[in-house]
């Protein structure tokens, strides 16, 4: 018999965990195509912000202003030429 090494257990690993017949990386092709797109606000700018909905219509604010504004350059220009 194979003598195992002595671990240490992890806090929230139970002793009836079993993995001894998982297979490593079973699903891992699944998830590889998932997007996971998080962006982390820096603490001062968190406090602002109370939950993914306020964050996403205040930047739809500003992309939709930064659009216009660079709507006026390009008439601008165009007007110029």
């Amino acid at each position: 018999m194979k003598k195992q090494a002595d671990r240490v257990k992890a806090p929230d690993m139970l002793a009836e965990y079993d993995f001894s017949a998982g297979v490593r990386g079973k699903y891992a092709e699944r998830f590889a195509h998932v997007r996971n797109d998080a962006v982390v606000l820096e603490p001062d700018i968190a406090e602002l912000f109370h939950d993914s909905k306020s964050v996403n219509e205040a930047l739809r604010v500003i992309v939709k202003l930064a659009g216009k504004q660079a709507h006026k350059t390009r008439t601008v220009q165009a007007a110029g030429h």
